[in-house]
């Protein structure tokens, strides 16, 4: 069996595909670099970040939180690549700022071509490559005269040229959703003389779904499927999985079907902390052609059978939960994400003290610029992180340390500064919902000696510690302040990211901190 979710952490608004023997699932990124993650499985249910597309094609800094890269869509067709993607600059009512963009490659590893632009009037972009070897965009449209909040009016397809590169004729609207609104995230495959038709709706909270509607001719009109949703928790909240939607289809080798889908794992029935996961379900084409859970209903199961030809040894589904790195390398380990910019060695560097990580401090907490950040998933309910860390701050407006990071609204930060009266410190600082709290509590620690942070995180509570010295001499654990609730760790488009970083509002000083390591280990069982 496989056992759900397949993609722990934030990991939102899967796409699906199968190139030869090996199977694809490309998420979005939103304001987190390198963007577009993929991951990449031979049965289904062992899944491993195989690369980032998405890297110096983007320009993400200054874009709002829960804007740039949304909901990317992968296709493989005549041995090529296609991924297309929004970068959303702004979604400040009534308007929304979001550009397609289209890239190609031969291998999913790249090279990628140079970004063409393809259009703006809405977001989740998706290429139908057709059987008479025209290929069609559609993309959710976006309608600001709308009076309610979401805008989304349906469902818009165009004729793209690969030669010209860019789209020709005119948009034609070919969906305008059904009674569940936000209709968003399309999806086109051709079966048995039907093109299906599978959008997102609902929103992407509690009354997220997936609606199915057909047509025998592509531009429609489309039936809808007389069960609709096909998908959803909606009428479930007590379901261990919520949330479930914006699905995309895949068919193995020996025929079977599967749809990988949104969802989240709400702590305490309410938190999505980890954020929006991915999930994979068994279907079935039914008698009277429409979609099917091979299970029954219409709602999202933790476990669902592996497929017939997942091969020996695909029996067992395997999880490694922990992340290391010592920093003894010449290269960050794969797993690491920033904010808006990509490390480099202008401010990350492995180089300048060997067997250190050197973060030179950037922006405040809050930069939406040049914010010195470098942080994994958070992808367990249970988790405890540790990094050690030398910094020499001169002033209360340099910092380093460990941070539980949301959005630039909502974080928790351990850090090492200083104060004018006592020296060298520990400090926490905590931002809920935009409200900014300097928690009153300070721990003077020693100078020059190696600071060794931590956190444990048990559902939505979380601990942080601290101790000193160098490793052989750092003592017992010590608790840093009480015990935070991060329940506000939760809500908008991303999750919880564990990290460590350093920042300078005097940036003339030019202060850093060198990181000797940092560990995460998960402990859900």
């Amino acid at each position: 069996m496989i056992e759900n979710p397949i993609l722990r952490g934030f990991n939102p608004d899967p796409c699906i595909v199968r190139a030869n023997d090996m199977y694809y699932i490309v998420v979005s990124s939103f304001e987190w670099l390198p963007g577009l993650r993929v991951y990449q499985s031979q049965d289904l249910a062992n899944w491993e970040h195989c690369t980032d597309i998405l890297t110096d094609q983007v320009d993400l800094r200054g874009n709002p939180k829960n804007c740039s890269i949304w909901a990317p869509q992968l296709s493989y067709h005549d041995k090529l690549f296609y991924l297309v993607y929004t970068d959303v600059k702004s979604t400040r009512r009534p308007f929304k700022d979001a550009h397609n963009f289209l890239i190609t490659a031969q291998s999913i590893e790249g090279p990628w071509s140079e970004p063409v632009y393809l259009n703006s009037s809405g977001f989740d972009p998706s290429l139908f490559h057709d059987e008479d070897g025209r290929k069609w965009l559609l993309n959710a449209l976006w309608d600001y005269r709308i009076q309610e909040s979401n805008k989304s009016s349906g469902i818009v397809m165009q004729e793209y040229d690969s030669k010209q590169q860019q789209l020709i004729g005119e948009p034609v609207k070919i969906f305008d959703g059904t009674w569940l609104k936000k209709t968003e995230a399309p999806h086109i495959y051709k079966q048995s003389g039907y093109y299906y038709l599978i959008t997102a709706e609902g929103g992407t909270g509690s009354g997220h779904a997936v609606t199915v509607a057909r047509s025998r001719e592509l531009s429609g009109p489309y039936e809808v499927d007389p069960r609709n949703p096909m998908l959803t928790s909606r009428d479930n909240p007590e379901l261990p999985l919520q949330c479930a939607g914006h699905g995309s289809l895949v068919q193995t080798l020996s025929g079977e079907w599967y749809m990988a889908h949104l969802c989240t794992r709400p702590i305490e029935g309410k938190y999505a902390i980890l954020g929006r996961e991915t999930a994979l379900q068994q279907v079935y084409w039914d008698s009277e052609g429409w979609l099917r859970l091979t299970a029954g209903g219409n709602t999202p199961l933790l476990q669902v059978p592996m497929p017939d030809d997942a091969g020996l040894g695909a029996d067992t589904q395997v999880r490694n939960r922990n992340f290391v790195d010592e920093f003894d390398g010449t290269e960050l380990k794969k797993g690491w994400n920033t904010l808006r910019i990509l490390a480099d060695e202008s401010w990350c560097s492995l180089s300048a003290r060997p067997g250190y990580l050197r973060i030179t401090a950037g922006e405040s907490v809050q930069s939406l610029f040049r914010h010195h950040l470098l942080a994994i998933r958070q992808t367990d309910i249970r988790f405890r992180a540790e990094t050690v860390l030398e910094y020499h701050a001169q002033s209360y407006l340099q910092m380093a340390g460990l941070l539980l990071y949301l959005n630039d609204e909502n974080y928790l930060y351990a850090c090492v500064s200083r104060d004018e009266t006592l020296g060298k410190v520990l400090r926490m600082m905590k931002c809920e919902g935009d409200q900014f709290t300097l928690l009153p509590e300070t721990v003077t620690i020693e100078e020059h000696v190696p600071v060794h942070l931590a956190v444990e995180a048990n559902e939505a509570d979380a601990q942080f510690y601290y101790r000193t010295g160098a490793e052989e001499d750092a003592g017992d654990w010590k608790s840093l302040f009480d015990q935070q609730r991060i329940s506000f760790l939760s809500g908008g488009f991303t999750g919880n990211f564990v990290g460590i970083g350093a920042h300078d509002m005097q940036q003339f000083a030019g202060s850093y901190a060198d990181f000797a390591s940092f560990r995460y280990v998960g402990k859900d069982e």
